[in-house]
């Protein structure tokens, strides 16, 4: 007969008995390693960002994989072109990505307060509470500060230009171009105001302000240009016009050069009468859609880029130079709804289709040639829709790159204004008044409520600790002169990063759209409790 062992259950002076190897249900030390691992990925990427934030923040200089280097200080930019694997680190990204959708400005302020908040959190792990609860207290705490720097805003009428000058160029101040932003501010506001036309409008839609980047020339020669501005020029290889007075523009998405089929084939002639008999219904062909666009009373072409065909050729060119019609080829696909917006003309996408009314009318087209380089210029247009269009010049291509991402942060400064009309003042003020106000409020909560709000205020500081840090400050004793001073009753003192000490940042014109400031904490904190609540990395097949 068999014997049987039977293990006695463990007791105080007995050994536990021995668990099945990879049981991961007794393993309770795995959610915090995996918490704890997802907390250093996620600071690691704050960290590579933080140095990047403020006037004095340091640029980063990426590589991609195609050997193309980005020079920038935009932190959506910096962490799009980021290689990142870990798939915590990578919410941050995102994180980044979806500020710049949101308020499009305070991108990397986003990023390096989510780190902040994870070095607060690992600290109340740490300490034995629930991350639940810590989820629970960081979402209240938010909120809290939500509605804190509603309080602390300062309502901006959209008439008042002042305003809004200060609130671009203190966007400007932390990039490249800042010692230029007394000529962009005025071109970003302006072309915000014109776009947007009604005052009850409530969002702008960025894609009606155009950017054309030219090589030559610096940054102070940019300018808001009336009317349109294109990249490409005019078509003088046949003798065509470069300049065309009382306008009337098409626009077509149809090739003027030989019908071809879609597949490759070849056609062999061994007749020379068959070959000139091509050769001559090629050229009526071509004569008849010139002859159609010159009845229909069109003297500007604009032809959409075509990747199977060619846009024209030489025959075509010459049929166009003889009827005195400008041409213009390589309209890219992503254009042709802002140059219909702004000219009032309609794609036409069949030569059958080309009649009078689908034609654009403007006073004088021309090819304008400043720096060295070409663009067209279209003036004076009649029933013109609400566009802007900049023209934009600087030393080199990565100095011109910088400059559109600086314009484009920007101009979303003013479409958070156009979204949410209220003011805060920047140089790290806002964030100081919510810490302050916040640990108050810890003061009256109860059980892992007060401790949450506190470590959440504590976190906040970092905005502050960090703009100290990149301008060369002691960040210690700036940090604590600015919580004295907010103690004191001096709601708008912040980090004035010119001069190194602390002053009164709605004198210095320091300001910045409330919804840059929500946004961020928000956002922020959405993507700290998601962090939070993840227990463990699975890999799918």
């Amino acid at each position: 007969m068999a014997a049987t062992t039977t293990t006695a259950p463990a007791g105080p002076g007995r050994a536990a008995a021995p668990k099945r190897k990879g049981d991961t249900f007794n393993q309770k030390d795995k959610p915090m390693q995996v918490r704890l691992s997802n907390i250093t990925a996620a600071k690691a990427v704050a960290d590579a960002i933080r140095t990047s934030l403020g006037p004095r923040g340091m640029d980063k200089m990426i590589e991609t994989g195609k050997k193309e280097v980005v020079i920038s200080n935009d932190g959506a930019t910096i962490l799009k072109h980021m290689s990142v694997l870990h798939p915590a680190a990578r919410m941050l990204v995102d994180l980044s990505a979806a500020q710049d959708v949101e308020a499009g400005d305070g991108t990397t302020s986003v990023v390096v307060l989510a780190g902040s908040l994870l070095v607060a959190a690992e600290k109340l792990l740490k300490k034995g509470i629930h991350p639940t609860q810590i989820a629970e207290g960081f979402q209240g705490a938010a909120a809290e500060a939500v509605k804190i720097l509603h309080e602390i805003s300062v309502p901006v009428d959209l008439g008042d230009r002042e305003f809004l000058l200060k609130s671009a160029t203190t966007s400007l101040s932390s990039k490249v171009v800042s010692q230029y932003s007394s000529v962009l501010a005025p071109i970003v506001v302006d072309s915000v105001l014109r776009v947007v036309g009604a005052s009850s409008e409530s969002n702008v839609d960025l894609s009606d302000v155009r950017v054309v980047k030219k090589v030559g020339g610096t940054i102070e020669d940019t300018e808001l240009v009336p009317g349109v501005v294109l990249s490409q020029t005019a078509i003088t290889s046949a003798g065509g016009p470069t300049r065309i007075e009382k306008a009337k523009i098409g626009l077509i998405q149809f090739q003027l050069s030989p019908p071809k089929p879609d597949m490759d084939n070849q056609v062999v002639v061994n007749d020379y009468r068959q070959m000139d008999r091509i050769l001559k219904e090629e050229r009526n062909y071509l004569l008849n859609l010139v002859k159609k666009i010159k009845k229909a009373g069109c003297n500007v072409l604009l032809i959409q880029k075509s990747i199977l065909r060619d846009a024209v050729n030489s025959m075509s060119l010459h049929f166009l130079a003889k009827l005195k019609i400008m041409a213009i080829k390589e309209v890219e696909r992503d254009e042709i709804e802002f140059i219909c917006k702004a000219t009032g003309c309609k794609p036409i996408a069949d030569i059958d289709s080309f009649t009078e009314d689908k034609l654009g009318t403007a006073e004088l087209v021309e090819e304008t040639d400043s720096d060295g380089s070409r663009v067209l210029q279209i003036s004076g247009i009649k029933n013109a829709g609400r566009t802007a269009s900049i023209v934009m010049r600087g030393a080199n291509q990565y100095v011109l790159d910088e400059a559109e991402r600086s314009i484009h942060d920007a101009l979303c400064v003013i479409r958070c204004l156009v979204k949410k009309r209220a003011l805060v003042v920047g140089g790290g003020a806002p964030e100081i008044e919510v810490s302050q106000r916040l640990s108050e409020l810890a003061k009256t909560q109860t059980g892992f409520q007060a401790i949450c709000f506190h470590a959440f205020a504590e976190a906040v500081e970092v905005i502050p600790t960090t703009l100290a840090e990149n301008c060369g400050l002691s960040p210690i004793s700036i940090v604590t002169e600015l919580r004295n001073r907010h103690a004191n009753g001096e709601k708008t003192a912040g980090i004035n990063v010119r001069k190194g000490a602390i002053s009164d940042m709605l004198k210095e014109n320091v300001v910045q759209p409330l919804l840059v400031s929500t946004s961020a904490i928000e956002l922020s904190t959405e993507t700290v409790r998601m962090l939070m609540k993840i227990d463990d990395i699975l890999a799918s097949r």
